[in-house]
């Protein structure tokens, strides 16, 4: 049972998955002070099964609750019920918007105290202080590692956790509803699934995912801020699970988008289908960069050149070789490249002010090519229009 909740009290309350006699209760239920009826289960194995489903009682409860129309206001009066702005990397707080020159209309909300990890969570070295212990002085920092059957075994079992998680994050996107409620649903499906919310750097980033909204490039925090109509919002999901990471990110359309941002968005989607398409042993991953390059500058969009994809377990240098794992994250922008950096130290925004695109997946050069382990599933929700076409 995710949070190791109580035992049910010896009542007649049944297991909402199989009917049988409950002595587990879900962690959330309880934190929510839910009806004990239909959050009882006999078994971690009942509630993982029933966890697609009750989720969605969750995030009802929440949207029900009575809250302020104004969250920066009511936040910044109440400095001590955790919704405060975030600066220097997470490191500092304050009630007050920060001073700042913002290059577009998008300005951060208030974000919430961090969601607590249950005890039972495997966690990765730097989570208790930020400080990586092992990979500064690992050998990694100098070969390219081929992973093992059974590495790539676990990868593809965290990988398809990730893209479950992320999965559950964009059935739920949709104008009024705050990125930090996208993160809660990121936070308790990672949680259900025994898995351990990984983004940029959980211990001063309090938050499961990254949401980067409209001119928002990578690394937006979640917050107060309501999704408006017509917005675009790119979640970023990491898992880490059973010693190894899963990483994978899609932009999703808020309501009715206009034509520049769909055009944007499927550009972004395409660059990443293009250079998936090349990735095979004896290719260099430059090659990547020059696919993705190409194909959004045809279509009159620029790619950002600060940050990349990255290696998954290994520094990715040089020519690809079967057992090498990475990911390709294209970050595309309607306007200039160059990018800026908010106050809080995480968030980077376009220079411009214009909007901006990301899609990653994780994936195993493989003998005769690639295999995406953060690939859709026949699951997975269809927000992408050009998909049916």
């Amino acid at each position: 049972m995710a949070g190791g909740s109580d035992a049910v009290e010896a009542t007649s309350l049944s297991c909402a998955k199989c009917g049988k006699p409950a002595h587990l209760q879900c962690p959330k239920c309880v934190e929510l002070k839910l009806p004990r009826e239909g959050a009882a289960f006999c078994s971690q194995d009942c509630f993982k099964a029933s966890w697609g489903s009750h989720k969605s009682v969750h995030l009802k409860a929440k949207l029900s609750t009575p809250s302020h129309e104004n969250h920066g206001e009511r936040n910044s009066d109440s400095p001590n019920d955790g919704w405060l702005y975030c600066l220097k990397k997470g490191q500092a707080r304050t009630p007050k918007i920060p001073h700042f020159d913002w290059t577009g209309p998008l300005r951060p909300y208030p974000i919430s105290k961090r969601r607590p990890v249950p005890a039972h969570i495997e966690i990765p070295d730097w989570s208790i202080d930020g400080i990586p212990k092992i990979e500064p002085n690992s050998e990694l920092q100098h070969i390219v590692e081929i992973k093992t059957p059974d590495q790539i075994a676990r990868m593809r079992e965290t990988c398809r956790i990730a893209r479950q998680v992320l999965d559950a994050a964009a059935r739920v996107v949709r104008p009024g509803i705050t990125t930090d409620e996208i993160d809660a649903v990121v936070h308790d499906a990672t949680i259900a699934a025994g898995g351990y919310p990984s983004p940029l750097n959980y211990h001063f980033f309090p938050k499961s995912c990254c949401t980067s909204v409209n001119e928002v490039i990578c690394h937006g925090i979640p917050d107060a801020r309501k999704l408006e109509d017509g917005d675009i919002v790119n979640v970023d999901v990491t898992v880490y699970y059973k010693g190894v990471h899963g990483d994978l990110n899609e932009t999703f359309f808020v309501g009715n988008v206009d034509e520049a941002s769909k055009r944007l968005v499927q550009c972004t989607y395409e660059c990443l289908e293009k250079a998936i398409a090349a990735v095979k042993p004896g290719v260099r991953f430059r090659e990547i960069g020059e696919i993705i390059s190409r194909h959004a500058s045809m279509s009159g969009l620029s790619v950002v050149r600060s940050y990349c994809g990255h290696g998954i377990g290994n520094k990715s240098v040089g020519v690809m070789k079967a057992g090498q794992t990475f990911t390709i994250e294209p970050m595309i922008n309607s306007g200039v490249w160059r990018d800026r950096m908010w106050p809080d130290g995480w968030t980077a925004v376009t220079a411009d002010g214009k909007r901006s695109a990301q899609f990653e997946h994780t994936m195993l050069v493989t003998d005769t090519g690639v295999e995406v382990l953060t690939a859709r599933l026949p699951s997975s929700p269809n927000v992408f229009p050009w998909l049916n076409s």
